[in-house]
């Protein structure tokens, strides 16, 4: 029982120290397959908008991205409806990193995010461009 408590106490203090920053974005990506067809499409989602394929409506409630590197993960919050169900198919979380972790499970298609919308970033070699001639050393050539 004592490991158990320690093991907890453990998680508790190390959770801040695991999160990430994130940030909210305008919208994202979404891959739909149909596994009967074999066909698949990219959704490109804005937050609050959805597309039906088949007999599903996928909506995009929210993505979020980590601010220190938002290409490395997106975490998506999705409801899907199939238009034959009483009950959403899937309604949560999904991570692009690991789709297995919460997926849906649906008998003909299947839905996973890909990534989110953000803002790209110059390079660091594009910020003193050569067409700026104060940016350079050279200057105005005095």
């Amino acid at each position: 029982m004592r490991c158990l408590a320690v093991l907890v106490a453990g998680l508790a203090l190390a959770g801040p120290a695991l999160a990430e920053a994130v940030e909210q974005a305008p919208g994202g990506v979404v891959r739909f397959l149909d596994k009967a067809t074999g066909r698949t499409e990219d959704l490109d989602l804005s937050r609050g908008q959805s597309a039906q394929r088949g007999w599903l409506t996928i909506q995009l409630d929210d993505c979020r991205y980590p601010v220190a590197d938002p290409a490395s993960n997106a975490y998506a919050h999705l409801t899907v409806i199939d238009s034959r169900w009483t009950e959403p198919a899937f309604a949560g979380w999904m991570i692009a990193s690991s789709p297995a972790l919460s997926a849906m499970d649906h008998p003909r298609y299947d839905v996973w995010v890909l990534r989110c919308d953000y803002p790209v970033r110059p390079a660091a070699s594009e910020a003193g461009s050569e067409s700026d001639p104060e940016a350079t050393s050279e200057g105005t050539g005095e």
